[in-house]
């Protein structure tokens, strides 16, 4: 049995690129999966289902003979999109019960050349909706000066793969833009923050991409969504609006910032 698990793992590995790249994506130990693949050792149940569900495998097709493997598994395998459109939805698809736990309301945090200075911060909706995870995340600021605002609406598709939350979305006001985040989730129980980057386009004071770290603080269910959205706008980094454990995450190595190509990477 242990045979024909390390022969099926690598046969799968084989379909999906480097060992390397497929270690990062399921968040394994390269030189832990190297014992998977060579025979020497059994994953955990924790990662065995991690392995399984990266591949949209069972557990029990992971350890069927080699040869029923590579007939079922392999050439029987039907492919994952059967159109343009669903090179993308198909990574999309099916993923309402592993993202089920980040269901709900977040306050996002990052920063932007839009509002110089200021930390952004605007609510999120993460629900399912017909086995996707969707998101929705709107943006209410106004400068104190009043001189200029931002209204903004987004809505998008998440995905897991391996060990990081992908978020897609699509601005539904003004020129269309294309928002992509990546956080790293939580594996306590109760979920509280998302860590990871933002990349998206500034439409003031000029057009202009950026990436950003990024932070993502669910918000508790006894507030009303009406006091949520009050809760967004732009503010100084010292704001009593923002959480010390937000502004040590945003601050860490801002001083680094720097424009090259047209882009402000905030590292």
């Amino acid at each position: 049995m242990t045979a024909d698990f390390s022969r099926n793992l690598r046969s799968i590995c084989a379909e999906h690129g480097s060992i390397a790249r497929v270690c990062r994506e399921i968040g394994i130990n390269r030189q832990q999966f190297n014992r998977y693949l060579n025979g020497t050792g059994l994953p955990s149940a924790h990662n065995m289902r991690r392995i399984a569900r990266h591949f949209d495998l069972t557990e029990a097709d992971l350890f069927s003979s080699h040869e029923e493997f590579n007939l079922r598994c392999l050439i029987g395998r039907p492919k994952q999109s059967s159109g343009p459109a669903d090179l993308m939805t198909a990574a999309f698809r099916d993923q309402a019960a592993t993202l089920r736990p980040y269901l709900g309301f977040y306050h996002a945090h990052f920063w932007t050349p839009t509002w110089d200075g200021m930390i952004l911060k605007s609510l999120v909706w993460l629900r399912e909706i017909d086995g996707f995870v969707t998101t929705r995340s709107l943006e209410r600021i106004k400068s104190t000066e009043a001189s200029h605002s931002q209204k903004s609406r987004y809505e998008g598709l998440v995905t897991r793969r391996g060990n990081r939350i992908y978020i897609v979305e699509h601005e539904m006001m003004r020129e269309g833009s294309i928002v992509e985040t990546i956080l790293t989730p939580s594996y306590r129980q109760e979920v509280k923050y998302l860590r990871g980057t933002t990349m998206g386009i500034a439409w003031q004071p000029h057009i202009m991409p950026y990436a950003s770290r990024s932070i993502w603080k669910r918000v508790e269910d006894k507030v009303s969504i009406r006091d949520a959205v009050r809760a967004c706008g732009a503010f100084a980094p010292n704001s009593r609006q923002i959480e010390p454990a937000i502004r040590a995450f945003l601050t860490e190595n801002h001083a680094l910032a720097n424009t090259a190509n047209g882009m402000n990477l905030l590292v």
